[in-house]
């Protein structure tokens, strides 16, 4: 039964074995792990990852896709927008086995907003092994002080310890998008500085607000605003300033 590959879900499906091989070998699936894969599609890695699971959970939006999964008998299949998936239960069953472990090659239209959503969840996760697009993946692993680091790179290295693992190409898709894509692997670190999310997220996009001008005119501002009256160094950019300074000047914020 041949699916034509839909725009408004964002779909390339990846079709290179020696790619969906490496990708495998990269996430190590072991039986009776608990595991769930993000847009399955046409079950590429789908199948090689059961094979070696046992059972599998998938999420999947495209309803003529959804019923294809269904009928493969080790699946477990939950359509709907990957935003709208509580993964807490997800987490608490799979405790036991050290932690959901995450998979799967996001829309890159809406990845970032799914990188976010899974936040929340991050404590009950073992890992997550994501494809995405290259330059996504450049800036979620960016150090401080490179072109790349941005909000994004701020926010996820908070949470979590992560590294490019795998570049892919556009030929290994099917049809093959406009851009490189590359496997990341996200780590949630066990030790987390206590912060408050959602000022942590207002402060960094602040700073990052207006990236080649120095902070004083833009953090420097909002600081003031906040009643703010610690020691911070102003006459910086904001990707001059490291992830465990970001999160500091969180938690003195009043």
């Amino acid at each position: 039964m041949h699916h034509q590959a839909r725009k408004r879900f964002g779909q390339h499906f990846l079709t290179d074995g020696d790619i969906i091989d490496a990708i495998v070998q990269a996430i190590a699936p072991a039986s009776g792990q608990s595991m769930v894969e993000i847009g399955p599609g046409l079950a590429a890695l789908t199948q090689p990852l059961v094979e070696r699971l046992g059972r599998l959970t998938v999420i999947e939006l495209d309803r003529d896709l959804a019923l294809r999964l269904r009928l493969h008998t080790q699946l477990e299949v939950i359509e709907s927008d990957v935003l709208r998936v509580d993964f807490a239960p997800l987490c608490a069953a799979a405790a036991e086995q050290g932690g959901l472990r995450i998979v799967g090659n996001l829309p890159y239209n809406i990845s970032t907003p799914i990188l976010f959503h899974l936040m929340d969840f991050a404590a009950g996760v073992q890992d997550q092994h994501f494809m995405l697009q290259k330059e996504v993946v450049q800036r979620m692993v960016a150090p401080a002080d490179s072109a790349d680091f941005s909000r994004l790179s701020v926010m996820l290295q908070w949470r979590y310890a992560m590294e490019n693992v795998l570049d892919v190409p556009p030929e290994s898709f099917d049809p093959p998008p406009r851009v490189d894509s590359a496997i990341v692997r996200m780590v949630p670190r066990a030790q987390v500085p206590r912060v408050d999310a959602a000022r942590l997220s207002t402060l960094v996009l602040v700073a990052f607000s207006q990236r080649r001008k120095l902070l004083r005119h833009t953090l420097g501002k909002y600081l003031q605003e906040q009643g703010f009256g610690g020691e911070f160094d102003l006459q910086r950019r904001a990707q001059e300033v490291p992830v465990h300074e970001y999160i500091a000047l969180a938690q003195q914020l009043p």
